[in-house]
């Protein structure tokens, strides 16, 4: 029997413990779920509960899983060292906390390094990837290494590509794009422009066609990193991603039966100058889930 234990963080503060569970073991099979609480096989600060009993802040969650339970995880790692942790972000989590008791990424990292962490530094987020969007998502565990990757993120040295899926053929099937992105932080969107304005920034992003049908399978460059720029980008050429229904097509999404963005981060190469020679040159590439 395997045992995972988990400390409460300020974020989960008030939780049901079968809420948190849920969201800190996304893979585990809703029978074994089920079971662990039947079983009394979760545990507060050493004390048996049950899946209603209220969490918080610094109490450690301990949990006995049985050997069959699978892939239980909370992280998907691809990467780690004693300076990065690589990790593949599923859709439906955000990487920093953005409601009261919201499970983070960097929650979890965090609770993944334990003890490795000191009390004024632990993983933090070097880029940001959407809620809706799945992939590789790079945190420094060291306050000097996040420093370094930022500085390389902002210098435009890293290269990130994604996978998506859009409506119909996109022409020409593969080029480079730029126009201009106007955010607006109240309604949470962006829009883009072919000209410039006050407030709007340049954006370029760069795609190739996969494969091409009423729905293509596009590799998407990410050459300037802003918020929203793939989703909204496309859209504006007219070719929005499927299962968006922020800036897509919701009647095409209802009649594909998507509702999960089909949008993943599925290559970075790391390069830093020579300031982390063991990640210059290293690519690093997932499978997307659609």
């Amino acid at each position: 029997m395997e045992r995972r234990s988990f400390i409460i963080s300020p974020e989960a503060d008030g939780m049901k413990a079968a809420d948190l569970l849920r969201r800190l073991l996304p893979d585990l099979p809703e029978s074994t779920f089920r079971k662990l609480f039947a079983s009394r096989d979760v545990r507060l600060d050493g004390v048996r509960i049950s899946r209603d009993a209220q969490v918080h802040t610094g109490q450690t969650l301990l949990v006995f899983l049985p050997p069959s339970s699978g892939q239980v995880s909370p992280l998907r790692i691809v990467y780690e060292d004693e300076d990065i942790l690589l990790v593949n972000k599923p859709a439906g989590i955000s990487v920093e906390p953005d409601r009261p008791g919201a499970v983070s990424l960097a929650e979890l990292c965090r609770i993944h390094v334990g003890a490795e962490g000191s009390d004024s530094f632990f993983p933090a987020a070097c880029h940001r990837l959407d809620n809706k969007t799945s992939g590789l998502c790079l945190f420094a565990k060291k306050e000097d290494t996040l420093a370094i990757l930022q500085d390389a993120f902002r210098q435009r040295m890293m290269e990130k590509y994604y996978t998506c899926l859009v409506r119909g053929m996109i022409k020409p099937p593969s080029a480079v794009c730029s126009a201009w992105l106007r955010k607006d932080a109240k309604l949470a969107r962006v829009w883009i422009l072919d000209h410039q304005e006050p407030g709007a920034r340049p954006i370029t992003t760069g795609y190739e066609t996969l494969e091409c049908g009423s729905v293509s399978r596009l590799k998407v460059h990410l050459i300037t990193g802003r918020t929203h720029q793939i989703r909204a980008h496309l859209a504006a050429l007219g070719h929005p991603i499927l299962g968006d229904d922020l800036y897509g097509d919701r009647d095409f999404n209802r009649l594909h039966k998507t509702r999960s963005l089909r949008l993943c981060a599925t290559s970075l190469c790391l390069f830093t100058g020579g300031r982390l020679p063991q990640l210059d040159g290293r690519t690093f590439e997932i499978i997307p889930p659609f």
